[in-house]
């Protein structure tokens, strides 16, 4: 697919992708999984600069989970350095090409050095107007719900807050993603057909496209593919045809 083949109207304001398969793919190489993940960042760089061309204002990746912490202490120590690696080189780029980059997730969680390096470039390219990459790191829907939840609930113990004024967007205001626009459309990669505890909250609407292709060879055309599928799909949010069509 290419970038011609994409309607220019429908295009999808907010995609989220679970980057998933850079273990088997490194497994295939016969390889350590580390080598994956290493792949894996050169998708990256392809999906910001396809959703960068295509003009999508907000791209959210699954980088690491709040369960990754549970994997072997030495693939995370690695995927630690990588990560550091990573962003401290794409900092230029992202200022070149007018991105803007997000984290949602619990820092704290992260080795000092790791958030100092995020924070850097959050501030780094905090002035920039173009594609908003959003970061999910030590990030969960359940968590994330969880901490909006517990925010709620001192607001309200404090007098500051009455329950009757909780509604869906005073909720969605409290959590990490206050102010983006829920996903349109959720990617993701290697066949396997879950959404692992992703922006539980924010996907109650979005279209779902899954693909076989493992994260280390996923590359922008397979995003145009994807958001041509979405283009032929019909939205109705719980209405009927005739209600979207009139």
């Amino acid at each position: 697919m290419n970038i011609e083949q994409v309607k220019k109207n429908g295009i999808p304001k907010h995609v989220a992708v679970i980057m998933d398969g850079n273990g088997r793919w490194a497994q295939k190489q016969g390889s350590e999984r580390i080598l994956g993940h290493r792949q894996g960042v050169n998708s990256v760089r392809s999906i910001v600069e396809g959703a960068g061309e295509l003009g999508i204002e907000f791209l959210t990746l699954y980088a690491f989970s709040t369960e990754n912490w549970d994997r072997p202490k030495e693939e995370v120590s690695a995927l630690m350095v990588l990560l550091i690696d990573a962003v401290v080189q794409e900092i230029d780029n992202m200022n070149e090409k007018n991105v803007r980059m997000l984290v949602i997730g619990d820092l704290c969680c992260f080795p000092s050095e790791v958030e100092s390096k995020l924070k850097e470039a959050i501030e780094s390219t905090s002035n920039n107007t173009g594609l908003n990459l959003i970061l999910g790191l030590s990030y969960s829907g359940r968590w994330d719900i969880l901490t909006a939840v517990r925010k709620i609930s001192r607001e309200i113990k404090s007098g500051n807050l009455e329950v009757g004024e909780v509604d869906e967007k005073f909720f969605e205001s409290c959590l990490s993603t206050a102010g983006i626009p829920d996903p349109e459309l959720l990617i993701r990669t290697s066949g396997e057909f879950r959404i692992s505890n992703f922006l539980l909250w924010q996907v109650a609407y979005s279209e779902f496209y899954f693909s076989n292709i493992l994260w280390p060879d996923f590359r922008k055309e397979n995003l145009f593919e994807a958001i041509i599928d979405f283009q032929n799909r019909e939205r109705r949010f719980g209405k009927t045809s005739e209600q979207i069509i009139s």
